[in-house]
């Protein structure tokens, strides 16, 4: 079965980190629409680290065609398979995506999962300890019509998919700055034993403002 495009989009420091540094958010967020995805892809990690979510209220959601009633804004699909997160009022609330799906496994405490489903949150199941990021892909183009996931998190779950073979091009803003111990987060963190490198082919680079240099690589299968 098929599963979307997957590109991973990161603003990165030149040692390789993705905290620790002042991240021109606007440039950042601002090169989203070239890809006009169907889901973002976020680590719950990344969830339960960012700041409170802003309900947004006032703003128009971006993707949302007026008076057609077509709502174009992505998916939020977050794998949780130890059921990390309490709350999710706050994303369902904020104006960037249209629903949230949650990815579980078999190991996620059924609890968990039905809680979920009493508040009408999608959930997919795949996997047995982890979730299988494969088979969740898979279903979420034959369930949700998904062509398209921008992944918007950490090393982990960047690692896991890289080593999975799932990702087809890397997005990095390289910020012209040395993060050093500041930023402990990287932005390619492996899941398992020593591996040979992820090779990548460049198709894009551009300067931005600030010196910032945004690169585009495609994985080499």
């Amino acid at each position: 079965m098929m599963i979307p495009k997957v590109i991973l989009h990161n603003a990165v420091s030149l040692d390789g980190r993705v905290s620790g540094f002042p991240v021109d958010l606007g440039l950042y967020y601002g090169l989203v629409p070239r890809w006009n995805e169907d889901a973002t892809l976020v680590g719950s990690g990344t969830v339960l680290s960012a700041p409170a979510a802003d309900s947004g209220a006032g703003e128009k959601p971006a993707g949302e065609t007026a008076g057609t009633g077509t709502d174009r804004r992505p998916l939020l699909v977050v794998p949780d398979s130890r059921g990390r997160i309490a709350d999710w009022e706050p994303l369902r609330r904020t104006p960037y995506w249209r629903d949230v799906v949650v990815l579980v496994s078999k190991a996620t405490p059924r609890g968990y999962v039905a809680g979920l489903e009493r508040r009408g949150l999608n959930v997919i199941e795949a996997g047995d300890e982890r979730v299988d990021l494969r088979a969740a892909l898979e279903e979420l183009k034959a369930r949700f019509g998904v062509s398209v996931v921008r992944v918007d998190s950490g090393g982990t779950l960047n690692g896991v998919l890289l080593r999975a073979g799932l990702v087809d091009e890397i997005s990095v803003l390289l910020h012209p700055c040395l993060a050093g111990e500041a930023g402990p987060a990287v932005f390619f963190r492996d899941p398992g034993p020593a591996a040979a490198p992820v090779g990548l082919t460049l198709i894009h680079r551009q300067e931005m403002d600030g010196g910032v240099v945004w690169l585009i690589y495609a994985v080499v299968r």
